[in-house]
C-alpha cells in the first residue's frame, strides 16, 4: 500500500493492541463487563443496564447482507506501477506516469457460494481491483475467466437463480452440479464457451496467485487527442497458472476450507507477495469488424495469437488487511468507477453492470454514503452537492448544496476536460429502439470448440470427466437435454464420452462445430513454472537423525520451498520440533511429499498420504534408509516422479516445479 493511502486509513484506525480503558460508544468508562445489572444476585436483569443493552444491540446488528454473488471473498492491499507511458492509448494518469506507485486493493472471490462456503468449489473466481489513483478510484472488476455465461445483463438474475442452491431445498451449496444450472445453460446456449472454461482446470485454481485475471468486457481507452482504442484487460500471474485436481479439491475442502485464503495470507506474512503483470489487448477503432466474431460479445475472447497481449505494468500485493469486515467485506466495487482516459463500449452485459453494482451497494452497505467508508474512499479530495442520508460521516459547511449557484461563487464547480474533467467518448450512435440482438452475436459454439482444441491431453480428459461428474448429479431428463443441446453441438467425442458415463444414449450426430482453430495461450501447460511459494510435507519417523532433518530443510528452503515436518504426534528430534501431525494436515495441502522413515515401519496415515500424493501426480521424494517404504506402497521407486533426494535432489525439485507429473 502506498504511503498516501496508508496515512488516510490510519485516520480511521483504532489500534486495539494498545492499552486503553473500556468505554461505551458514548465514551463512558465501564467498571463491569461480565455481569449484567440484576435485581438481586439471582433476580431478573434490569432494563436500565444501558451498557448491556448497547453491547447486545450492537451485536444483534453487526452483520450486513452478504453479496448475492461473490459472497466469499478475500482481500489484500498492494501497489501498481506502469512500465512505460501508455499516452498513445489513454490519458489516464496512473497509466501514463512511469515510476508512480498507485495503491490498490484486490478482492479475490468465488461466485456461487455463501460467505461460509469452501475455497475450492468448481466455480468462477472474482478478481476485482480498486486503483486509488490521483484522479479518483478506478475499479477493474474482473474474473479469472475471460468470457461469461450470457451476452445481455437482463439474463443475469436468471443465471444466478439457476446456479445458486435450488429454492425448494437450498442445495447444493457452492456447486453447479445440479438440475437448475444445467437446465439453464442447455437452453441458453450462448453459455457454451463459458461452460467449457467452468469444466476446465481454470475453475479449481491452486492459489489466488496462480490464476489469470480478465476484465471480460471490451472497454475503450481514450488518449488526450480524443482517439479511441478498444481494449481488453489481463492480469498475468508471476507464479504461473496452476490447478488442483478435482478429486484433490474435494479432499482439500474437507481438510481446510480456507486453503486459498490461508495460502495467500501466510505467504504475504512471510514476505512473499503475489505479483501480477497487467496486459492489454488493443484493437484500433477502425478494425472493429475485422474479426470473425463481434468484439463486443462478452461470450467471446480475442485469441492472443491474433491480438497479442502487451505487458504494460506490474501489481504487487504485499499487505494483509487489518480487519476483514472493515476492508474486505465493506469494499464496494463498480465497473462504472472510471477515470479520464477509460470509457465503456456497447457490450450489453457491461451496460447492465453499470446499473446493478451501485444498486446492490445501496442495500448492502446501508445507503448512498458507502463511498465514505475508509476502504472505499479515494486518495484525492472530492466535493459535490450530495448531502445527508444514512451513515453520512462528514460535516458539510456552507449554505449551498446546489448547482449552479451564485451564493457560493458556483462552488464546487465542474472541471473542463482540458483540466482533467471526465468526458465521455463522443461515439456516434444510430438506430431504432429494439429488444433484439445483432446477428453477429449468434455464433455460440465456435469458441467453445476452440477452447477444447487448445487443451493438452490431460486437460481435455479433465474436461470430459468434469462434465461427467456434473451431469451425473442431475436428473436423467436434464442429462439428455445438456448432452443434446450443448455438448453435441461442440464436440462429438465429448458427447459420446459423457453420454456413456452418465447412462444416456448419445443423441443423433449433428453438424457439430467444425471450427479447427486453437490458441496455445488457453492451455495451462503453456505457463510459468517456479519453486517459489511451493510447499513440501516431510514425513518423519522418530529414529531419524536431527542432522538429516536440518540438512534436508536447509537444502529445500534454499531452493524456495516451504517445509513442514509431519509425524503421528508433535515431538522433538534433538532441538528440532516437528510442525504438524497427520490429524491436522494432509498431503492434499502440499505441492509435494518427502518421506524420511529411518528403520521404523510407516504408520497407516503416512502410507495413506503417500498413496494419495501418488494418485494426484505430485512429486514424491525419499531419503536416507527409506527404500524399505516401497514394501508397503502400491508404487515403486522406479515410477515417474518418485526420486531419491540424496541421489537426485535436482530431479525432485524439477518435478515439484512442473506442478504435476502428468506422464505418470
Amino acid at each position: 500500500m502506498s504511503k498516501k493511502k496508508d496515512e488516510l486509513n490510519q485516520r480511521d484506525t483504532i489500534d486495539n493492541t494498545e492499552k486503553a480503558a473500556l468505554r461505551t460508544n458514548q465514551g463512558l468508562p465501564v467498571s463491569e463487563d461480565e455481569f449484567s445489572l440484576k435485581a438481586g444476585e439471582r433476580g431478573p436483569t434490569l432494563m436500565e443496564d444501558f451498557h448491556f443493552r448497547e453491547k447486545m444491540t450492537h451485536f444483534d446488528h453487526e452483520r450486513i447482507p452478504e453479496r448475492v454473488v461473490h459472497a466469499r471473498g478475500f482481500g489484500v492491499h498492494g501497489e501498481f506501477e506502469i512500465y512505460e507511458s501508455l499516452e498513445k492509448y489513454t490519458k489516464a494518469d496512473f497509466l501514463t506516469d512511469p515510476g508512480k506507485k498507485t495503491p490498490v486493493f484486490v478482492r479475490f472471490s468465488t461466485v456461487a457460494g455463501n460467505r461460509g462456503s469452501m475455497d475450492i468449489p468448481r466455480d468462477v473466481r472474482g478478481f476485482a481491483t480498486k486503483f486509488y489513483t490521483d484522479e479518483g478510484n478506478y475499479d477493474l472488476v474482473a474474473n479469472n475467466m475471460p468470457v461469461f455465461f450470457m451476452q445481455d445483463a437482463i439474463k443475469f438474475p436468471d443465471f444466478v437463480h439457476a446456479v445458486k442452491p435450488e429454492p425448494h431445498n437450498e442445495m447444493p451449496q457452492a456447486a453447479s452440479a445440479h438440475n437448475t444450472f444445467w437446465d439453464w445453460v442447455s437452453v441458453n446456449t450462448e453459455s457454451a464457451h463459458m461452460v467449457m472454461w467452468l469444466m476446465s482446470d481454470r475453475a479449481i485454481p491452486r492459489s489466488f496467485s496462480m490464476m489469470e485475471g480478465f476484465g471480460v468486457h471490451t472497454f475503450r481507452l481514450v488518449n488526450a487527442e480524443g482517439k479511441s482504442h478498444f481494449v481488453k484487460f489481463h492480469w498475468k500471474p508471476k507464479d504461473g497458472m496452476h490447478q488442483v485436481m478435482w478429486d484433490e479439491a474435494q479432499m482439500i475442502n474437507g481438510k481446510n476450507i480456507d486453503f486459498n485464503r490461508q495460502t495467500l495470507w501466510e505467504n504475504i506474512e512471510k514476505g512473499n507477495p503475489a505479483v501480477f503483470e497487467l496486459g492489454l489487448q488493443v484493437i484500433d477503432e477502425e478494425d472493429e469488424f475485422n474479426m470473425d466474431f463481434d468484439i463486443l460479445d462478452p461470450t467471446k475472447l480475442w485469441p492472443e495469437e491474433d491480438v497479442p497481449v502487451q505487458i504494460v505494468g506490474k501489481m504487487t500485493l504485499n499487505q494483509n488487511v487489518d480487519n476483514f469486515f472493515a476492508e474486505t467485506e465493506q469494499v464496494a466495487f463498480h465497473p462504472g468507477s472510471v477515470v479520464p482516459g477509460i470509457d465503456f463500449t456497447n457490450d450489453p452485459l457491461l451496460q447492465g453492470r453499470l446499473f446493478s453494482y451501485t444498486d446492490t451497494q445501496l442495500i448492502r452497505l446501508g445507503g448512498p454514503n458507502f463511498h465514505q467508508l475508509p476502504i472505499n474512499r479515494p486518495v484525492c479530495p472530492f466535493a459535490n452537492n450530495q448531502r445527508d442520508g444514512y451513515n453520512q460521516m462528514y460535516i458539510h459547511k456552507g449554505e449551498t448544496a446546489h448547482h449552479k449557484n451564485h451564493m457560493n461563487d458556483n462552488q464546487p464547480e465542474p472541471v473542463s476536460p482540458e483540466e482533467g474533467g471526465y468526458e465521455h467518448y463522443h461515439e456516434k450512435v444510430e438506430g431504432r429502439k429494439v429488444q433484439a440482438r445483432s446477428d453477429s452475436f449468434k455464433d455460440h459454439f465456435s469458441q467453445a470448440k476452440m477452447f477444447l482444441n487448445s487443451q493438452s491431453k490431460h486437460e481435455k480428459q479433465h474436461i470430459y470427466d468434469a462434465f461427467s461428474f456434473e451431469l451425473g448429479k442431475c436428473d436423467m431428463e436434464i442429462r439428455k437435454l445438456a448432452i443434446s443441446e450443448l455438448l453435441n453441438k461442440i464436440d462429438r467425442d465429448l458427447t459420446e464420452y459423457v453420454a456413456d458415463k452418465v447412462g444416456v444414449e448419445a443423441p443423433p450426430e449433428v453438424e457439430e462445430s467444425t471450427y479447427e482453430k486453437s490458441s496455445p495461450a488457453l492451455s495451462m501447460e503453456n505457463t510459468k513454472f517456479s519453486l517459489e511459494t511451493r510447499t513440501v510435507g516431510v514425513i518423519v519417523m522418530p529414529d531419524v537423525a536431527e542432522q538429516t532433518l536440518k540438512e534436508t530443510k536447509s537444502k529445500l528452503e534454499e531452493k524456495g520451498l516451504q517445509v513442514s515436518f509431519i509425524s503421528d504426534k508433535i515431538y522433538k528430534i534433538g532441538n528440532t520440533t516437528l510442525d504438524a501431525t497427520f490429524d491436522t494436515v494432509h498431503s492434499v495441502l502440499f505441492d509435494s511429499m518427502i518421506v524420511i522413515s529411518g528403520q521404523k515401519p510407516l504408520p497407516a496415515p503416512a502410507i495413506e498420504n503417500l498413496e494419495i500424493t501418488y494418485k494426484h501426480k505430485k512429486a514424491i521424494g525419499y531419503g536416507i534408509d527409506s527404500a524399505s517404504i516401497f514394501d508397503v506402497l502400491s508404487f515403486t521407486k522406479d515410477d515417474k516422479g518418485v526420486t531419491d533426494i540424496e541421489q537426485d535432489l535436482d530431479g525432485f525439485l524439477e518435478d515439484v516445479k512442473q506442478h504435476r507429473v502428468w506422464s505418470r
